[in-house]
């Protein structure tokens, strides 16, 4: 069913500085801090890129430190806020009024087409990550308190989140699932999902040498996985 039209979203981006030694951790080894940090910042610019490409009423950048050259035009920067992860996410849905869609900066293979999303026929969008989380979060009346106290980085935070949403009474739309980058494994698969991203071309320059995961095909545009877009799930929105 096609979703009525409706304002477009603010769109959030809860992003960390990409410092070596602050992002991808789990990156290393095989790659070095400053390898992983490249490969943070070449994620989060496709990511910033997709974000900057889609309608929104405002496109704001949540950063856990300062904003580099990797930063374009069009973007609100505010500061995350302490605590865990859940209060930081709860902290950047309360910023918005209306309707909102927040993503990370993990999935770089990510495109303007999956984040076109309105609330005509449903209250929450949600995109499951292949390990068990989340990587985006749609909700049309943003409150906080839907993510207080969901157990983050968890095999389950994806679906204690889902059952969160559903309790509270919210039809609720799939997004397609996507792969996080947290591994080099990861790193790899995400790069063959999007050959033709800055975040694959900074992978190739980097994954050539002894213990490195090796270079894959590179291509012009980006994967048209999940083209189809949103979709509903048993019990919700349909």
């Amino acid at each position: 069913m096609t979703s009525s039209p409706t304002p477009p979203p603010t769109l959030l981006v809860i992003a960390k500085e990409p410092r070596p030694g602050r992002v991808k951790t789990r990156l290393t080894p095989p790659f070095t801090p400053g390898q992983a940090a490249a490969l943070a910042e070449a994620a989060l610019t496709d990511t910033l890129e997709a974000v900057a490409a889609v309608a929104a009423a405002r496109r704001v950048l949540v950063l856990d430190g300062r904003p580099g050259p990797w930063l374009p035009p069009g973007f609100e920067v505010v500061p995350q806020c302490a605590g865990g992860l859940d209060e930081r996410l709860a902290a950047a849905f309360a910023q918005v009024t209306g309707p909102a869609l927040l993503l990370g900066m993990d999935t770089p293979q990510v495109t303007p087409a999956l984040l076109t999303v309105g609330f005509g026929d449903c209250e929450a969008y949600l995109g499951l990550a292949e390990d068990g989380g989340f990587w985006a979060l749609g909700l049309a009346a943003p409150d906080p308190a839907l993510l207080r106290g969901v157990p983050m980085s968890t095999d389950r935070t994806g679906a204690v989140q889902h059952e969160r949403l559903l309790r509270a009474g919210l039809r609720v739309r799939m997004l397609p699932p996507l792969r996080d980058v947290d591994t080099a494994a990861d790193a790899r698969a995400v790069a063959e999902a999007a050959p033709g991203s800055r975040f694959a071309a900074a992978y190739n320059r980097l994954a050539t040498g002894p213990e490195r995961p090796g270079p894959v095909a590179t291509g012009d545009g980006r994967s048209e996985r999940a083209a189809a877009g949103a979709r509903p799930v048993r019990g919700e929105a349909r």
